[in-house]
């Protein structure tokens, strides 16, 4: 695990472009760091030190790639150092939509989706290992991180973020695939919406009951309704295109 440098100022940040295509942008320390997700890099200043490493340090290489399979994730994370001198980093993710940071402390971690992911300081941990990620409680292909620690997590929704504070024993239902973070400090629980046929016909699938105190973070738009959305008008022309085989196209 890499250590933190002893006396290391704190992070600014400045998250740019709000709400539709933000960009987070990192100024760091001299000797400070930040980890980020593979690939959320776009630039970086000339003195920035890249370090790779995968994402289950304890389990090694195979482990890492279990998880990998399992959770549809990038196989490595990226800690990008400032040597000699400050420097910036710019960071972004796949989705179009908002950025926003989570304050973690040692009373309060979060779970976040993990495709949402984009970076934490360093004494953020990502437990990769929580049966949520490995296991996709949330749904298939829907996988989530537990962050716990000390510092900022920085995650990116797929459309707006809706910020919901939950008081004791106060309930929310929640879509899984627009519920982007929750904090640990609430309950939930994962199932059908309604009864099978609802759940096959009504278009919902898997919801999540949560219960308060704590906040939860929701993304406007629905990653899954998208692409069924877009294949509707690029799905005709990959027919046509192999030759009509299975065509089937029906009146929007």
């Amino acid at each position: 695990m890499t250590q933190v440098p002893a006396g290391m100022a704190p992070l600014k940040f400045e998250i740019k472009y709000r709400p539709s295509y933000s960009l987070l942008e990192v100024q760091l320390p001299s000797d400070g760091f930040i980890t980020a997700e593979a690939g959320a890099m776009i630039y970086m200043s000339s003195n920035v030190e890249v370090k790779t490493h995968t994402r289950v340090e304890q389990s090694g290489l195979l482990g890492t790639l279990k998880v990998s399979v399992l959770g549809g994730e990038t196989l490595f994370i990226n800690d990008y150092f400032a040597r000699g001198g400050e420097a910036k980093v710019g960071f972004v993710s796949a989705p179009l939509g908002d950025i926003t940071r989570l304050e973690v402390n040692q009373d309060r971690g979060y779970i976040i989706q993990s495709s949402g992911y984009i970076a934490s300081t360093p004494n953020v941990k990502l437990d990769t290992q929580w049966q949520g990620f490995t296991k996709g409680l949330f749904g298939q292909n829907l996988f989530m991180i537990k962050t716990l620690g000390d510092g900022d997590v920085f995650v990116n929704t797929f459309g707006a973020i809706d910020k919901h504070d939950l008081g004791p024993g106060e309930k929310l239902i929640v879509d899984n695939y627009h519920l982007a973070a929750l904090s640990t400090t609430c309950q939930y629980q994962v199932r059908m919406f309604g009864g099978l046929k609802s759940t096959l016909l009504g278009g919902e699938g898997l919801i999540t009951e949560i219960t308060g105190p704590g906040e939860v973070y929701i993304q406007t738009k629905n990653p899954m309704e998208f692409a069924d959305w877009l294949w509707r008008y690029i799905g005709p022309k990959v027919h046509s295109a192999q030759g009509g085989k299975g065509l089937h196209i029906g009146i929007p």
